[in-house]
């Protein structure tokens, strides 16, 4: 009795699932690191909402005012008296700046804040809101 065994050795196999994990976790990674290196440049405040709030942010300079009245700059804390010549030394001709204010801030000093600004003739100067949600849109229409 003869058997025929068909003992022919194939070439090495490069198996695609493992391959596609390990492409698919190295993207994951790449996005989380690429997310984490966002820059943060406010504080943490409690933004009013508005119904036309947009999100534009390239290049820009935030300027916060907490709820304690506080001045900051790119997260360092400033005197109103000392503003202008922050941000002439800080930033470039034509950047434009966001004044975040909680809505707990004085309004007066947010203004002061304003004002120090187109003092110094900049006029691109925007204000930083929370877009509304629909439930809120119908309150305000009530």
């Amino acid at each position: 009795m003869k058997i025929n065994l068909n003992l022919r050795r194939k070439g090495p196999r490069i198996e695609m699932i493992p391959l596609i994990d390990i492409v698919f976790l190295l993207l994951v990674f790449f996005i989380y690191a690429m997310l984490s290196m966002v820059v943060h440049r406010g504080f943490k405040v409690e933004l009013p909402k508005a119904a036309t709030a947009q999100l534009d942010r390239k290049d820009y300079v935030s300027i916060t005012v907490d709820k304690h009245n506080k001045i900051f700059l790119n997260k360092e804390e400033v005197l109103l008296e000392n503003l202008s010549e922050e941000i002439r030394t800080k930033t470039e001709k034509g950047v434009k700046i966001f004044i975040n204010g909680d809505k707990e801030a004085d309004l007066g000093v947010v203004i002061n804040v304003l004002d120090t600004l187109r003092r110094d003739e900049i006029r691109e100067v925007h204000f930083e809101t929370k877009p509304l949600g629909k439930s809120t849109i119908e309150e305000l229409k009530d």
